[in-house]
């Protein structure tokens, strides 16, 4: 009974600066966002290029469709456990689904290191292509990035560096499917080689920068 008048105390300190939150939209919600944002950017794009030059590679190389779809799906999957991760109880182990995808995502991709074996008139990228492609993926992922870590900010995941992660998974492959539509090379080593260059930066810059800014400003409760 004698503690009883600590409790009141830190009761009342504990609630004393506590302000009203506007409760998140469930993940599926905030991905859905994320689904419509990439379109938006999408949209812009065939606008300016159109799908003829797109969908010519496309039916000349059918694995570069296949990469295609898998940077989409990897991209809407990241996003999707970004935000589930910002849920406290949800499983960890969500961060696998994105596996398949960007499984399917590097398989495809890679069939285009073989491409100038099996096809020698194959149109390949030189190194200022190569770099285009480079300064496109960082280019675009970094407003990509700082949309989700704002829409996440709020949320102050418990694990913020494998939510930045996976923020940055799906920057990249976001970037990378913005790519797909103005790409004006076949896959060749040398181009995939940059494009897993930048993915591997936006990825590990995430990781490191957005695990800060994703955790809270301050303890919980300044003690």
């Amino acid at each position: 009974m004698a503690d009883a008048p600590n409790h009141q105390s830190l009761i009342h300190a504990l609630g004393a600066d506590l302000a009203p939150v506007r409760r998140l939209r469930p993940p599926l919600w905030r991905a859905l966002g994320w689904t419509l944002l990439l379109t938006a950017m999408a949209a812009l794009l065939v606008w300016h290029y159109g799908l003829t030059p797109m969908l010519t590679r496309w039916r000349g190389a059918p694995d570069l469709a296949w990469a295609g779809v898998g940077a989409v799906l990897t991209a809407l999957v990241a996003g999707w456990v970004a935000f589930s991760l910002g849920v406290p109880g949800r499983p960890v182990s969500r961060a696998w689904l994105v596996l398949p995808p960007a499984l399917l995502w590097i398989g495809a991709s890679g069939v285009g290191c073989l491409r100038s074996w099996v096809a020698p008139d194959t149109v390949v990228a030189t190194m200022a292509g190569a770099r285009g492609c480079l300064e496109f993926i960082l280019a675009f992922s970094l407003p990509l990035s700082a949309v989700l870590v704002v829409w996440l900010r709020r949320a102050y995941p418990l694990r913020p560096v494998l939510t930045a992660a996976m923020i940055g998974v799906a920057s990249a492959a976001g970037s990378a499917s913005l790519l797909e539509i103005c790409h004006e090379f076949d896959a060749a080593a040398t181009d995939l080689a940059v494009h897993a260059l930048a993915v591997g930066l936006v990825i590990g810059v995430n990781a490191l920068c957005g695990g800060r800014l994703l955790r809270p400003r301050r303890p919980v409760g300044g003690m």
